[in-house]
């Protein structure tokens, strides 16, 4: 087939030891889609082998960050993305190839997102740095990073960690205000300037993603997905019409500037361990730091079907793999693919 992604080498192979399934009830939010509904929760503990890393992982051509076609080599440019209610609508997040969410203080929640196969115009409202920002970079080799500012205490780790510092500390090209927008929330970047910024940053490589039009096997019906944060939630809803995923953030559709809802091909639920990190804000919240380095347990949703799997990131520099019940890779749909990183002792709601 054609327009089949197909990963070079060896498939790592990893071993579920127990696999366990309960039911729980989906709670609803004011503007909550999700239905009472019996939830799908899995329970896993696994042993796990340390990847291989592949040389591709998609067709030639394709970015091995989406699998979408042209994205093979282009330079990478991650932007931190406020996700409050006044964020909306988000400019630019519609082209990302990868979306991440994140855990912030007082249990709100920011996006990073990742740019290489298309940049566009405008990206934000921009916000500042995280500690758990930089081992989620690491895996890209050493990217160009947007953010608008960070504490004095992280200021150091971000200039030693593995990445062009393009932010607003290190100067305003690329940046502007948005007049239409209140503060802080008004802070955006010209996307193609920013990069500028950071010309040798790495191009696209493998992070160990596989991409397939063909969904694999086994998996569960599952239309809804809710992920709940102290002070955020975050949703996907199965758009059989566009056979993709419409997102919901903080009760409401995740509105695009650009027009529309924004879409899912993939969802990925990554349950991470996660504990006060050292750092905090002016105004006395903690913020958290999600451990993406290690191995744990989640789920893949891809065209309205779930499959349990267990995560595997050995080290910094390599990207991670999620594989099922079977010691197999779970394929990715192509297209944009939201990685939501959440404490493994609040487990997601799928109907």
């Amino acid at each position: 087939m054609q327009n089949q992604y197909h990963r070079v080498g060896n498939a790592t192979v990893i071993s579920l030891a127990a696999l366990a399934a309960a039911g729980l009830l989906a709670g609803c939010a004011q503007g909550d889609p999700v239905s009472t509904q019996t939830s799908a929760t899995v329970s896993t503990s696994a042993s796990v082998a340390a990847p291989t890393p592949s040389p591709s992982n998609t067709a030639a051509g394709a970015s091995p960050f989406s699998g979408r076609a042209g994205g093979a080599g282009k330079p990478v440019l991650v932007v931190k993305f406020d996700n409050t209610p006044n964020a909306q609508p988000h400019v630019g997040l519609q082209a990302a190839d990868i979306v991440f969410v994140e855990e912030v203080e007082f249990g709100l929640t920011r996006l990073a997102a990742v740019f290489s196969t298309e940049i566009p115009k405008v990206v934000g409202p921009i916000r500042s740095a995280r500690i758990s920002d930089i081992d989620l970079l690491g895996q890209f080799g050493r990217p160009a990073f947007s953010y608008s500012g960070a504490q004095a205490k992280l200021r150091p780790v971000l200039a030693s960690a593995s990445l062009f510092d393009v932010s607003g500390d290190q100067g305003p090209q690329g940046y502007f205000r948005d007049k239409a927008r209140r503060a802080p929330y008004n802070f955006m970047g010209y996307a193609t300037n920013l990069l500028a910024r950071a010309p040798d940053a790495s191009p696209a490589r493998d992070i160990g993603y596989l991409f397939s039009v063909q969904a694999p096997l086994g998996g569960k019906k599952i239309t809804t997905a809710t992920v709940k944060y102290p002070s955020s939630l975050v949703q996907f809803l199965w758009n059989a019409a566009g056979t993709n995923y419409d997102v919901w953030l903080n009760g409401k559709r995740a509105r695009a500037a650009e027009g529309g809802t924004q879409h899912a091909a993939t969802v990925v639920i990554e349950y991470v361990d996660q504990h006060a990190s050292g750092y905090g804000d002016k105004f006395g919240g903690l913020t958290p730091k999600e451990e993406t380095i290690g191995k744990g347990t989640g789920w893949i949703l891809r065209d309205g079907q779930a499959w349990p799997v267990t995560w595997n990131r050995p080290t910094l520099t390599v990207g991670t793999t999620y594989t099922g019940a079977d010691g197999k890779i779970v394929n990715f749909a192509p297209g944009q693919i939201w990685v939501v990183l959440i404490n493994k002792t609040t487990p997601a709601k799928l109907v």
